[in-house]
Order: structure tokens, then sequence, then C-alpha cells
């Protein structure tokens, strides 16, 4: 590793931002070097740049649907939103269609529960439910499939 000065002016400024602002950590970086600053023993450390950059964690794994696939079932209604998925309007009481049921545009097919507030998924066509793809209570995903009309 090549041979570098530790700015000591820079260090004790970052001791006291660590200071100021009640964080328990700081790092700062330029010219891939890195001083990082943190409460406790051995506090002041330096690392070299890396040998290759680490992947952005921005970027989540796809979700794959109930059937294992990532394919979207065509006819499939998906979710508008992140939440919990229900079949009823309350527990014990019948859900709101069921595999065979015909359904207009409009109907009401569940309820996403996302932020504390109750969602109603309404038919985007009119057809007849072939699949139901969740199950009552389930998180669900923006875009993951929950049911088909054909």
């Amino acid at each position: 590793m090549a041979k570098f000065e530790v700015n000591e002016e820079l260090v004790r400024k970052l001791a006291d931002l660590l200071q100021e602002t009640g964080l328990n950590e700081i790092e700062y970086e330029v010219n891939n070097h890195r001083i990082r600053v943190a409460k406790g023993a051995g506090a002041v450390s330096y690392a070299a740049p890396a040998a290759a950059p680490l992947p952005s964690p921005c970027a989540p794994a796809p979700i794959a649907n109930a059937g294992g696939g990532d394919a979207i079932p065509a006819g499939a209604v998906t979710a508008p939103m992140v939440g919990t998925v229900y079949v009823a309007s309350s527990p014990g009481t019948p859900p709101f269609v069921k595999v065979g049921d015909s359904v207009s545009e409009g109907q009401t097919l569940l309820i996403i529960e996302a932020m504390k507030v109750m969602n109603p998924l309404a038919a985007p066509r009119a057809g007849t439910v072939t699949q139901i793809l969740i199950s009552d209570g389930q998180p669900v995903e923006y875009g993951e499939p929950l049911l088909v009309i054909e």
C-alpha cells in the first residue's frame, strides 16, 4: 500500500462534526482515499481504494410470482401499491370474489391496506376470475400479480 499523509486538521474537523451532530461515525472520501472517524477506541481508520466497486444496493432483486416464474400471466390484475391484501371486507365474511365468479368493470375484487388505509381494488374490465394468486393477509409489492380475469 502506498504511503499517505494523514491530514490531522481534517480528522479534528470530522471529530468535532461528530460531537456537534451526535453521530457515532463519519466517513470522508476524496481521490480514492477514505478517512473514517468513529467514537470509541481505535476510532480513526484509513481504507485504501477497493479493487472493484461494490454493486449498488439500490436495485432490489425481482420478486417471483406464485408460479415461480417472472412472467405475469395474461389477464392478470396487478397490485397498484405496496401493502397487505385482504380478500374480504372483514374477517369471517365471504370473499369479494372466488375462482369462477363473473365480475363487472369497477366491481371490488379485494382490498389493499397501505399505511393504515384500506384501498379497494376495482376490476379493470369485465370477465371471469380464473385464478387467485394471493392469500388473505399476504404482503404484496407494486406490480405483483394478484388474480387473473379472462
